[in-house]
């Protein structure tokens, strides 16, 4: 949702004579958006829209539909001027704006902006002025613990540019793999990334790329815990000196850099000197989470260090780390960032603190003069809905922040986590609930409307796959892996229910390892089920309307609560039999077992509320029983249409 938006007259019709020219001092990109917003508006629209390529030094046409207009090229940094202003009129559409990054947010509003009638299709008139609420508006993607090829990073990039988002965080190091190539230190990549990193000029081309959608990458190099994979090639660095391989397991684990030591410093000098030459970005991430400081507290020379600089505590020796880390980067022209433990009295205030713990830890450090952004409540790997993501605010009023502490609030980031993920299913757990955050972070406070929300998501979603996103698609293809290709509409029923279980359960549920296939019916389910979520809003919606009155309204909202819920009833002895024979989804037997139980208590509930009549105690008990049962997961997955049927349940006494 833009800043503002007044609606005009009329409607700018599309048609083969549709062009676009550019003026005004802008940067090279400007001219490659301009002709990816022309052949996407080609693919949407199907119609041949004859202007050639879109470049620089290009003749004008004679008819112009689009003008493109920028007073400078800009710079692409924190802060960079991304507001625009777009006018659609009957005649022609305008687009101008300060630099070339709100060019290239307004063509993505234009295109969302789209509509279609039998006549062909148009942009409504509308004069759009718009800019974002936070200047920095990020997504996190973790390669290190589940390794991710270029293609997988540069078709979220995409994403991301669609939806105005501005910061890649690369999570590049962790226990479980060191993802990047540093020619300083080659065993780092050759034995603690098996592999699989990224190279030189594999980054210089995901920076490049980025940058071309006006999006800053910020690389992570998590220290001085989640450290194992530094020490398989070097181990000298660690605190307990013993021989390291790659890490399994999920997990805080106890491997940490010695901070006590002059050649950690030299090293991670040389390393740090090494990246920051490579990512140009002005900030760069540390990490400095979760450090157990287990290994810190049964080292007897980390003991007798502390006891000499009058050292208190773990998190004071920390500070000191991270001290002679900031003076590296300082030196190197780059400004800190690093999760919530890396506050510290001792550090300077130029630092960047990013909340992974909560709102309060947040608004402390913004009190105490620190730079700050939020993550924690954008945690998209705990699978919670879009709503959840949506209503959590980096500025809630609660907060009770001074205008001059609230600037200090830049925004926030959305992490995908990837222990859970592979390069076949982690779209589907970035998109299409990303878009909600992107939304929190760009549009105004104000903007909350979930019902709405939800709508222009569902649209979104499906015109992120001209971006090559596989969210949508995979899911049809994981499905009929899983059977063989036959019975996939049966098995669909059941998937469109069902959600992999929530935060990190599943890791308590099974015995989960980077190793493991990742190919499983909860692998093909996606977060935020749609189908159950309507199914769940429908009840509700029918419900409200308790009195007794027979409208239209009502009896369409009964009839199509008796049609889901039939149909859903109806699958069952066709899903036991697809699930008889394939052994890799035995374990949804017990799953597809309580959808039966479900559907058909759900079936007599309608009836008793259709006619008025008060259910039997005994049988509301058994019914709400069979809900507690249904609400167990099996395979690491759970229904979710549990409590719309509890509801009716309850509704029936």
């Amino acid at each position: 949702v833009p800043h503002s938006a007044e609606p005009g007259t009329g409607k700018f019709q599309i048609n083969t004579g549709f062009s676009i020219s550019v003026a005004g001092k802008v940067s090279e990109f400007v001219y490659d958006r301009a002709d990816d917003f022309l052949r996407r508006l080609n693919g949407r629209t199907g119609i041949f829209i004859g202007q050639e390529r879109i470049r620089k030094g290009m003749s004008q046409p004679a008819t112009v539909s689009l003008k493109i207009f920028s007073k400078e090229a800009g710079e692409l940094a924190l802060g960079m001027n991304e507001s625009y202003e777009l006018r659609i009129t009957p005649d022609l559409i305008s687009l101008n704006a300060v630099s070339s990054y709100g060019i290239i947010r307004g063509l993505e509003t234009l295109l969302q902006l789209l509509e279609a009638d039998p006549e062909g299709y148009f942009f409504n008139a509308v004069t759009v002025k718009d800019k974002p609420r936070f200047p920095w508006r990020g997504l996190l993607i973790d390669p290190a613990r589940h390794w991710l090829p270029v293609d997988v990073i540069l078709r979220n990039i995409d994403g991301m540019a669609a939806l105005k988002m501005n910061v890649l965080h690369l999570h590049l190091t962790e226990d479980q793999g060191f993802r990047i190539e540093s020619k300083a230190y080659p065993k780092l990549h050759e034995l603690g990334g098996e592999g699989d990193y990224y190279s030189q000029e594999q980054i210089k081309e995901i920076i490049r790329y980025a940058a071309d959608r006006c999006i800053r990458v910020v690389p992570e190099f998590d220290i001085p815990g989640h450290a194992t994979s530094w020490l398989v090639g070097y181990p000298e660095l660690a605190t307990v000196q013993q021989e390291y391989s790659i890490e399994r397991e999920w997990g805080i684990m106890n491997p940490v850099l010695d901070p006590t030591k002059e050649r950690t410093y030299e090293f991670l000098d040389t390393f740090l000197t090494e990246m920051a030459g490579l990512f140009p970005d002005a900030y760069m991430h540390i990490g400095g989470d979760e450090n157990n400081g287990k290994h810190w507290n049964q080292s007897a020379h980390i003991t007798k260090f502390k006891e000499e600089n009058n050292i208190k505590d773990n998190h004071e020796l920390q500070a000191l780390f991270n001290k002679r880390l900031h003076k590296i980067l300082s030196k190197n022209g780059k400004m800190m960032v690093g999760w919530d433990e890396i506050q510290h009295p001792d550090i300077p205030k130029n630092i960047v603190i990013q909340s992974w713990r909560g709102q309060k830890g947040l608004a402390a450090a913004a009190k105490a003069g620190y730079p700050v952004m939020l993550s924690n409540g954008y945690y998209i790997d705990l699978i919670q809905p879009a709503s959840f993501h949506y209503l959590n605010d980096p500025l809630p009023d609660e907060l009770g922040l001074t205008s001059e502490e609230k600037k200090l609030v830049l925004g926030g980031e959305a992490t995908m986590w990837g222990e859970q993920v592979t390069a076949e299913t982690i779209d589907s757990r970035i998109w299409p609930r990303t878009a909600a955050i992107a939304e929190r972070l760009w549009s105004p406070a104000d903007v909350r409307d979930i019902a709405s929300m939800y709508e222009r998501m569902g649209k979104i979603s499906i015109q992120l796959e001209e971006h090559g996103l596989t969210h949508e698609k995979n899911y049809d293809m994981m499905l009929r892996r899983l059977c063989a290709g036959k019975g996939v509409d049966e098995l669909r029923i059941l998937a469109d229910v069902a959600e992999p279980v929530k935060r990190y359960r599943r890791n308590a549920l099974s015995d989960v390892n980077a190793l493991m296939p990742y190919t499983r019916f909860v692998d093909a389910t996606r977060p935020d089920a749609q189908k159950a979520r309507e199914f769940n809003y429908m009840v509700n919606h029918w419900l409200k309307d308790r009195d007794g009155s027979q409208n239209d309204s009502k009896k369409n909202n009964y009839k199509a609560l008796f049609q889901q819920l039939n149909h859903w009833y109806s699958n069952n002895n066709q899903l036991f039999n697809v699930i008889d024979q394939n052994p890799i989804i035995h374990e949804i037997r017990p799953l597809a077992e309580n959808m039966r139980k479900m559907t058909f208590i759900g079936l007599q509930a309608l009836e008793y509320i259709k006619n008025q009549s008060k259910a039997p105690e005994a049988w509301i008990s058994f019914a709400l029983g069979i809900c507690d049962e249904a609400r167990k997961p099996y395979g690491e997955t759970e229904l979710m249409i549990v409590e719309g049927i509890a509801e009716l349940i309850n509704a029936c006494k």
